[in-house]
């Protein structure tokens, strides 16, 4: 009752996209949890209703470790299709797809072909962990940062009782790792922390967290036009 009545005024929805995989010490649904709660920080203050994050997504090259969950392809795809579609069915014609994982990118392509035949329909596919402004302050506390590095480290994604180590690691080319194996790729990644310190201060996370929600709000302000 309270979606239909906020869709008398407002047709503008927020979808999290996420992933249920290994994050070295981090939480196996870092990418859900992160791009969950920086949609609903950007979103709440202007009334916008974010959906649960679709918490398993692509993740195919992360099945060497246990806990990584992966769809396939066609099966991820057909539930994104499932979600718009209900989602337009609904009444809502601004859709802002908040995506925490990198795999997931397949899903732009889908909503961009999905949206063709629906002229009334727009939607914004927002990574936002590498979003300009997000990765433009990431850079300015440390160039090195990667997968389940402190680039991820945030309070509301960590574990109890995991003891996180205080270093760094030496910065692994993924785009290297595109041929290999789930095995062959766990080789080399070792804990699964893919270059960069583990962790840094919570003034340094709570100062990119705040870039973040600010460039994602903007894009529910701004990014229709």
């Amino acid at each position: 009752m309270q979606v239909e009545e906020y869709l008398k005024s407002d047709d503008r929805c927020v979808v999290p996209l996420g992933s249920t995989e290994q994050h070295a010490y981090l939480s196996l649904s870092t990418d859900s949890i992160l791009s969950e709660k920086v949609a609903v920080d950007a979103a709440a203050p202007l009334g916008i209703p974010v959906f649960p994050a679709v918490s398993y997504g692509l993740a195919h090259h992360w099945t060497a470790f246990p806990g990584t969950v992966t769809l396939r392809m066609e099966t991820y795809l057909g539930v994104i299709g499932d979600i718009l579609d209900s989602l337009a069915h609904a009444g809502f014609r601004r859709i802002l797809m908040v995506n925490g994982h990198g795999g997931n990118m397949p899903a732009a392509n889908y909503a961009r072909q999905w949206m063709m035949t629906k002229p009334d329909i727009r939607i914004l596919f927002h990574n936002w962990y590498a979003a300009p402004k997000f990765a433009a302050a990431i850079r300015e506390i440390d160039k090195i940062a990667s997968h389940a590095s402190w680039l991820e480290n945030f309070a509301w994604n960590r574990l109890d009782g995991a003891d996180m180590p205080d270093g760094a690691k030496d910065l692994v080319d993924m785009g290297s790792l595109q041929s290999l194996n789930p095995e062959q790729i766990r080789a080399i990644a070792g804990d699964g922390n893919m270059g960069g310190r583990y962790q840094r201060s919570d003034k340094d996370m709570e100062a990119v967290w705040a870039v973040g929600v600010a460039e994602t709000r903007a894009l529910l302000t701004d990014g229709w036009r």
